[in-house]
């Protein structure tokens, strides 16, 4: 790694838990963050390229590209957006400027570009939907990514309720295909499903003390958005206490070893009818035996204590 960092190609949907993950990959002393795919998802694909420069406006990090994504999954079918959970620009009641005079936005051969030029240095971590991250295999083959080192992905639900069906999670249910192709293709995949990210919750005072206390340039940000984003969740689950930063999970995980605990099996994803989006692997005690190449590791158990630590360390800039 490049000074003891991780080189990371993030893909984002820039709603309030991807931007906060954005925040926090900017943040991190040990993620050196190298581009960002900014596509359709929470909202749209040219609301998320805006939120996503924003952002990197603020942190000062112009210097790193921004890759545009696609509008829609790729069956083709209208893709539905969540306003009430994440505002309708994203960052829940916070309206970044319209455009950004001479921003620079490359298109998706620059993922390829980015790749050769970080050979086997370059870690993915895909917290959206997974549409442009299964479009290189389609476009150059499967050996398209074959130089990454690890896949950290954020979606799926293993034995407990999805979040937008009984079954299924967001990010897979919106395209079930591009989700299976990508766990399918990919190698080294890391699955930070709902099992974990649905118990990784910040509570309101730990975020009123980031409000008063965080040095980052994403202070004025933070609570606003998280505030927005919390009061959805009171809705969604009555007596929660906080909300669930989901896409922060595969961030944390990475640069916190040990924190995440995995199991390997083979995932596949339902691609239609009722169970749409619905991860599958095989659970019971003795599962049936898979090639060691197409197992993914799922990640089942997290420290949250050590998740909440890190969390505040990063944006009160505690080294």
């Amino acid at each position: 790694m490049d000074n003891n960092k991780y080189n990371i190609l993030m893909f984002v949907d820039s709603g309030v838990d991807d931007s906060l993950a954005l925040m926090y990959a900017l943040l991190n002393p040990k993620l050196n963050v190298v581009g960002v795919v900014s596509g359709y998802g929470n909202i749209t694909k040219e609301q998320s390229v805006n939120n996503t420069a924003y952002l990197l406006k603020l942190a000062g990090r112009e210097d790193i590209p921004i890759i545009a994504g696609v509008a829609g999954p790729l069956s083709g079918e209208l893709s539905k957006f969540y306003p009430e959970i994440h505002g309708t620009e994203g960052l829940g009641p916070i309206q970044p400027p319209p455009d950004f005079k001479g921003l620079k936005v490359y298109d998706i051969d620059k993922i390829i570009e980015i790749v050769n030029q970080y050979k086997d240095n370059l870690v993915i971590v895909a917290v959206g939907r997974q549409t442009e991250l299964a479009l290189p295999f389609i476009i150059y083959g499967r050996d398209a990514l074959k130089d990454i080192m690890a896949f950290y992905i954020m979606g799926g639900a293993f034995l407990v309720p999805g979040n937008v069906t009984a079954e299924a999670e967001a990010n897979f249910y919106a395209d079930p295909i591009a989700a299976d192709s990508v766990i399918e293709k990919a190698h080294n995949v890391f699955l930070h499903p709902l099992n974990i990210t649905n118990k990784a919750i910040i509570k309101p005072k730990d975020i009123d003390y980031l409000a008063k206390n965080s040095q980052s340039p994403f202070k004025e940000l933070i609570k606003p958005a998280f505030d927005y984003y919390f009061k959805a969740y009171q809705d969604l689950v009555p007596g929660i206490q906080g909300a669930p930063l989901h896409d922060v999970v595969p961030l944390f995980a990475l640069t916190n070893p040990g924190a995440v605990q995995y199991v390997p099996r083979q995932v596949r994803v339902e691609l239609f009818g009722r169970s749409r989006g619905k991860t599958i692997a095989d659970f019971r005690p003795k599962p049936e035996e898979a090639p060691e190449e197409k197992k993914d590791w799922i990640g089942l158990v997290i420290d949250l204590d050590k998740f909440r630590d890190d969390f505040m360390k990063i944006f009160l800039q505690i080294s």
